[in-house]
């Protein structure tokens, strides 16, 4: 377990290297940098976390429930404890899904990936934005912990129906506090990341499988 962590945190870098090195080359990456650096000078990778932990409802990593915790990674980045903020192989299979479906279908982005588009970037689904988004991926990892990056992502999530962060969610849902909810609830929610306008439990009657 211990090499296959370094292995693909080597690999990260490389890759993180790589686009350094083809920032004045490649049109794309040289966009997508420029995208990061313009949306990091306006407001700072630090000062827009304390921004974001000033905010009503934010919540403490060890107020979220554990089984949050587990549910989300599970959904959303089953390999977040052992990357540096990019995962080789869930972008290598959504490369390949967006190959065979002719189109952006599919991004692989993990919860650190999530989390910088979520402070700095619109949803568009460009690669320029992408890039942008793993550069600030990349000084988010640098900077914190892995437990932190996971508490400020479940606190500026998405989850429909103008709710920001687990506290909101769970307040405006099933009206209790997130330590209050079920395990039902919890799964509820985690499903609603993927498609909040469409998937938040008011919207969506079905079951999450």
């Amino acid at each position: 377990m211990k090499n296959k962590i370094i292995m693909i945190s080597i690999l990260s870098l490389a890759v993180i290297s790589f686009l350094m090195g083809i920032v004045k080359i490649s049109p794309m990456v040289s966009a997508g940098y420029e995208m990061y650096k313009a949306a990091t000078e306006t407001i700072s990778v630090p000062d827009r976390i304390e921004e974001l932990k000033q905010q009503d409802g934010y919540i403490t990593f060890d107020e979220i429930p554990e089984e949050y915790k587990a549910q989300v990674l599970q959904s959303e980045d089953k390999r977040f404890y052992y990357h540096f903020g990019f995962d080789p192989i869930a972008t290598a299979r959504a490369m390949a899904n967006n190959i065979i479906a002719g189109s952006f279908v599919q991004g692989g982005s993990t919860i650190t990936q999530q989390l910088a588009k979520n402070m700095y970037f619109s949803f568009e689904k460009k690669y320029e934005r992408k890039v942008a988004e793993l550069f600030v991926s990349v000084h988010l990892e640098r900077e914190l912990t892995k437990d932190e990056i996971l508490e400020l992502y479940c606190n500026i999530a998405y989850y429909g129906e103008g709710c920001y962060g687990l506290k909101q969610a769970a307040n405006h849902y099933y009206g209790v506090e997130p330590f209050e909810l079920t395990n039902t609830q919890i799964k509820a929610l985690v499903w609603t990341i993927k498609s909040p306008n469409n998937y938040n439990p008011n919207a969506y009657k079905g079951i999450p499988v």
